[in-house]
């Protein structure tokens, strides 16, 4: 997965955002130095964040930054998305190259990671976040759940072992 700092900044400044913009639209200078995020990278992501309508801008004294949608509609799998992070595991994009042009042995198993993922960053949304900032008992991974191991038939998990 290429979960770079674009994206992890991205979601830190999305949930500052968030958390404070019942008081009004929030400057960009506020969240740097808040985060500590360079202010001109903040620019760069919120432009991106604009364009793909996660965020609107108020122009003028008193301007900055404000949700375009309610915290619980933007999932994190959207932010990351918006600031161009592709959530790929696989060393060919999907193309199935990887391989001197051919598909590679693990690319059915990286390529079901990448479904992971973004099944589980599109479950999280903003509100989620806030909720466990505020202390608020919260699973961020709420919908997401690992699949059991699979095992040979008949053999029992590791635990009847040791009892039988």
């Amino acid at each position: 997965m290429r979960l770079t700092t674009k994206g992890r900044f991205a979601v830190t400044a999305m949930v500052d955002l968030a958390m404070r913009q019942t008081r009004g639209p929030v400057t960009l200078a506020a969240i740097s130095e808040r985060q500590h995020i360079s202010l001109s990278y903040l620019e760069q992501l919120f432009g991106k964040l604009r364009r793909a309508k996660l965020v609107s801008s108020v122009r003028g004294p008193g301007g900055g930054y404000n949700l375009a949608q309610p915290a619980h509609g933007i999932s994190v799998a959207n932010v990351v998305t918006a600031v161009d992070e592709p959530l790929d595991a696989t060393q060919c994009g999907g193309k199935e190259n990887c391989h001197d042009d051919r598909r590679c042995m693990t690319h059915d198993l990286w390529a079901t990671l990448n479904e992971k993922m973004h099944e589980y960053l599109s479950s999280v949304t903003l509100a989620d976040l806030i909720a466990h900032q505020a202390g608020k008992p919260v699973a961020v991974i709420k919908h997401f759940r690992a699949p059991e191991p699979q095992r040979p038939e008949g053999e029992q998990p590791a635990a009847e072992k040791v009892a039988a």
